[in-house]
């Protein structure tokens, strides 16, 4: 199978292949030999220099539209954020007042002020409750609520609400912690550059270029998964339990297992993944393994469970959330799908703590649960609203066409200065030149992504740079009409310029910022190109070209006349 090239890059082996069809046969081969040790993804890299690439430079990446992808769309659920932390509150203060030896009647979740969804909590205390001790109680649980006290007939009612600020703060959160999530997935999944950012105020932008195995890509960005651990209950029979439908007090029975058989386990709960600090992919003699470590508190629970129990097996629960949509009634309905697999059985046969191995997977499913349980789950459930496939051809034809309107349209303005301005239309040219050199650097030294509308901005900034020095020029051309000097028409011309280019940069830069801030994907790609142009522009246009006018011109005492 012919190759192009093989390095190794931030602990990966990079192998680079002339066409798609060779890479896949290049992926199958190194698939069927190493499948057991290495994971292995089919992408696209930069075609990086050795000599760069030793210098630890890197390429501007390529956006969507230009390397070709994936772009996925994203809801996120803001109003179960607000539930959730609710539902924490509700139990924070039940407990509170259980300690506290408060009777109460009812603490439920309520809306108020006109809300779509609940935002506050009731308390209704029983008749005879000490109303100045409940409030004393819930003071600290509930830390942060607009909390009011009140009387109807059914006795005193505390209802605490969230501030409108508090509502926000945790949809953004929500937000925050789902972007972070997305994006420790996307990068272990040997993605290269991928682009997370949120749009609008509910929804989340991931944009993946280069990538090939879009469906396994989709499901493992989608999906959330956990663990738990629970004893076996070795004193009853499964097989009866689900003939008869009875389970034993304490125990849940599993039927979907990977042994096909079914398997009763104990309700109580040893260490959750919520409670996992890593997850990696290894060998064990059973064949692949994920090796998990936990934190402490987890550690503990887990060496006193095990001390307890050797000899006796144990279940690894594996609990997997996606959102399905179905058409109900002629109505699109969302809902969220749990499934719950029994993915390990095996015997406790010596004490351990915070690590140890789960076995009994297939390799993809190894690397698969590895990854999930790495990222972590999503704070609330996220529903895919859109996806874009964009062919990397397409962005082959893109950058070419791109790059031919960029040549062409800085090759009609390089002639036409030069023929207008004649020596000082040549020090525009070159001052133009340097101005697309240190605006590509710029961008390169940001890692910002390159796509079409900033190759559009990199266009539009050559005109904005050689207005300036239109401007420059045409007021030298006055002053000389005027009688002055060739060197003091030099000095004025870039002096009494100045006002007039600053003002009319400072005016796009605005907007530029404006778009930059607010706009998303293509329009801020635009605006950021923009941006720095525009202050790339004011220094080659305004410096660079006094510079190059003064090395020429400033060492002579007489000058006859200007080549403008």
């Amino acid at each position: 199978i012919p190759f192009r090239r093989a390095y190794v890059q931030n602990g990966r082996l990079i192998v680079r292949f002339a066409n798609v069809p060779n890479q896949l046969r290049g992926s199958d081969a190194i698939d069927g030999k190493f499948a057991k040790k290495y994971l292995t993804a089919k992408t696209l890299v930069p075609r990086t220099p050795a000599w760069l690439r030793a210098l630890g430079l890197k390429p501007m990446p390529l956006g969507l539209d230009l390397s070709g992808g994936l772009d996925l769309l994203y809801q996120v659920d803001i109003k179960s954020a607000v539930k959730q932390i609710l539902q924490t509150y509700t139990q924070d203060a039940s407990r509170a007042l259980v300690e506290a030896k408060v009777p109460v009647a009812g603490v439920s979740t309520i809306a108020t002020d006109g809300s779509a969804v609940p935002n506050a909590i009731r308390i209704a205390l029983a008749p005879k409750a000490d109303v100045a001790a409940a409030e004393r109680a819930l003071a600290e649980p509930l830390r942060g609520l607009t909390i009011a006290t009140s009387s109807d007939a059914s006795g005193t009612v505390i209802q605490a609400t969230m501030p409108a600020a508090k509502i926000r703060e945790r949809e953004n959160y929500a937000i925050e912690q789902n972007i972070s999530i997305l994006r420790n997935r996307a990068n272990q999944l040997g993605v290269s550059e991928p682009k997370v950012e949120r749009q609008g105020n509910d929804r989340i932008d991931v944009q993946l270029p280069g990538v090939q195995n879009m469906a396994e890509v989709k499901h493992l960005l989608g999906q959330t998964a956990t663990l738990e651990f629970h004893l076996n209950d070795v004193e009853n029979n499964a097989y009866e339990a689900q003939q008869s439908g009875n389970v034993p007090l304490g125990d849940k029975l599993y039927t979907n297992t990977s042994s096909g058989m079914p398997i009763l386990l104990k309700r109580e709960v040893i260490a959750t993944g919520n409670q996992l600090t890593n997850a990696t992919v290894g060998e064990s003699p059973q064949g692949p393994a994920v090796n998990v470590t936990l934190d402490s508190r987890a550690g503990e629970n887990m060496l006193r469970t095990t001390k307890a129990n050797v000899g006796k097996p144990m279940g690894v629960v594996l609990i997997t959330k996606h959102n399905e949509t179905r058409e109900v009634d002629g109505k699109k309905v969302t809902r969220e799908v749990t499934t719950e697999k029994v993915i390990n059985d095996a015997t406790i046969d010596g004490v351990f703590s915070d690590r140890f191995s789960i076995t009994g997977l297939k390799l993809g499913d190894a690397q698969d649960l590895a990854i999930l349980l790495r990222s972590g789950s999503f704070v609330t459930p996220i529903t895919p609203v859109s996806e874009n496939v964009i062919g990397p051809s397409l962005g082959a034809e893109n950058i070419h066409m791109g790059m031919m309107a960029l040549v062409i349209g800085m090759a009609g303005v390089l002639i036409f200065m030069a023929i207008y301005y004649k020596i000082f239309g040549l020090v525009a040219d070159a001052v133009l030149v340097a101005n697309v050199v240190l605006l590509t650097a710029l961008l390169s030294m940001m890692h910002a992504s390159l796509s079409l509308p900033g190759i559009a901005g990199i266009i539009l900034t050559v005109g904005i740079a050689v207005d300036a020095n239109v401007l420059i020029y045409e007021r030298v051309r006055e002053e000389l009409r005027k009688g002055v000097s060739p060197q003091a028409a030099i000095r004025a011309g870039f002096e009494k310029a100045f006002s007039a280019i600053a003002d009319s940069n400072v005016t796009t830069a605005i907007a530029g910022l404006v778009l930059w801030i607010f706009g998303t994907g293509a329009i801020r790609g635009f605006a950021v190109v923009l941006t720095l142009g525009i202050a790339t522009s004011m220094f080659t246009s305004l410096m660079g070209s006094r510079a190059l006018v003064t090395l020429m011109y400033g060492g002579r005492r007489k000058i006859a006349r200007l080549h403008i």
